[in-house]
C-alpha cells in the first residue's frame, strides 16, 4: 500500500486496521517515506542523467557544426612556376606548401593558363592518385585562378605531386608537402 502498487479495492480492507494499530501505522509511515526517497532518488537521477546527455549532445552538436561552418581554403601560387609536363616536377624547386585542414584549393595558376575546366589531383611520386577533383578557372584582374574542393586532410604528412590539366591534355605537376 505504501508504495501504491495495492489497488484502492484491496487495501480497503486494511484501512481500518492502519487508522487503530499504531505499531502498524508507524510501519506504513516508515515504508511510505522510503518509498517516496527512493522515487525522489530515482526522478533526480533520471534528470541528471537527461542534462547530462543533452549538455553532451549540445556540445557535441556545436563542435560538429563549427567544423563544418569552418571551411579552410589554401591559395597556392604558381604564377611564377614553369609549367612541366609528366610526373616529375622541376627538379631543385621549393615545394608549395598545403595545410591538411584545408579543404579547399585557390589555385593562382601559371601566367598564361587559360579559363575553362581543369582536372586536379594530389599523387605520389610513383604516379598513384590519392586525392582528385574537377574545378573551374577563372580569368580576373590578370590572373587566372582556379578554385577545387579538395580534401586534403585525406593525405597523410608528407611530400606529393599536385598535378593539375585541362581534361584530355597531360598533367602539370608541382611538388607540394602536405603538414
Amino acid at each position: 500500500m505504501a508504495s501504491h502498487r495495492v489497488p484502492l479495492a484491496e487495501a480497503e480492507k486494511w484501512l481500518d486496521h492502519l487508522g487503530s494499530c499504531s505499531p502498524c501505522y508507524r510501519d506504513f509511515s516508515q515504508f511510505k517515506k522510503t518509498y517516496q526517497l527512493r522515487r525522489k532518488r530515482t526522478l533526480l537521477a533520471i534528470a541528471a542523467s537527461i542534462l547530462v546527455c543533452a549538455s553532451i549532445g549540445g556540445w557535441a552538436f556545436v563542435r560538429w557544426h563549427n567544423r563544418t561552418q569552418t571551411v579552410q581554403t589554401a591559395t597556392l601560387d604558381l604564377r611564377d612556376w614553369s609549367v612541366t609536363r609528366g610526373v616529375e616536377p622541376n627538379p631543385g624547386v621549393k615545394p608549395l606548401e598545403v595545410n591538411r585542414e584545408a579543404s579547399r584549393l585557390s589555385i593562382l595558376l601559371p601566367l598564361g593558363s587559360s579559363e575553362g575546366e581543369y582536372d586536379v589531383r594530389i599523387a605520389k611520386r610513383s604516379g598513384e592518385s590519392l586525392v582528385t577533383a574537377i574545378g573551374t578557372a577563372k580569368l580576373s584582374n590578370g590572373v587566372t585562378t582556379l578554385r577545387v574542393v579538395l580534401r586534403v586532410s585525406s593525405v597523410s604528412l608528407g611530400t606529393y605531386i599536385l598535378q593539375i590539366r585541362k581534361p584530355g591534355q597531360e598533367w602539370n605537376s608541382y611538388p607540394i608537402i602536405a603538414h
